[in-house]
């Protein structure tokens, strides 16, 4: 007697309806989860940020950087969720998040905290047009409830890169 379980015969489909329209869903999924991609890779550059600040102004900086990540990390759980209530699937591993990130990682052994925060704040930038971009496209289709989400995102990402901008200020 053969006690493997048997494969699944069938395909299961994970499209939940909506009643947006499947190029929309298409487009939106497309942009949510490379914008997810984003949020995961900010997540890790700034971790890894916190993780490696020295200096005199070390305990200022890591808690600002911890305080960032934790904010960051908080959206992505919202945006892969986001893209499921439209009825499409997102991100599955980390190697599918570095096919999709535009942000770039720094995997330097040495970066002096000032260059940490002016990097974070770029990115913090860029992020933030990245977010514009995918709102015009939720404009375009009417999805009113993910333009929602990312006006609180993108206020966020314009606190933080307000916080690292001031903490990169010379006298």
């Amino acid at each position: 007697m053969n006690s493997t379980i048997a494969p699944e015969r069938h395909l299961v489909s994970l499209n939940t309806p909506s009643d947006l329209d499947p190029n929309a869903t298409k487009d939106l999924s497309a942009a949510l989860t490379t914008l997810l991609a984003d949020m995961f890779a900010l997540y890790a550059k700034t971790k890894n940020f916190h993780w490696h600040m020295s200096g005199p102004h070390f305990r200022d900086y890591h808690l600002l950087l911890d305080e960032q990540s934790a904010q960051i990390f908080a959206t992505t759980d919202t945006i892969a969720e986001r893209v499921r209530k439209i009825g499409r699937t997102t991100l599955r591993s980390i190697g599918h998040i570095g096919r999709l990130q535009r942000l770039l990682d720094n995997d330097a052994e040495f970066v002096s905290p000032t260059s940490m925060l002016a990097e974070l704040r770029d990115d913090n930038v860029q992020l933030t047009a990245y977010m514009r971009e995918t709102h015009v496209l939720c404009d375009e289709h009417n999805d009113v409830a993910t333009a929602s989400l990312l006006e609180v995102w993108i206020d966020e990402a314009e606190r933080r890169t307000w916080f690292l901008f001031e903490a990169t200020r010379r006298e």
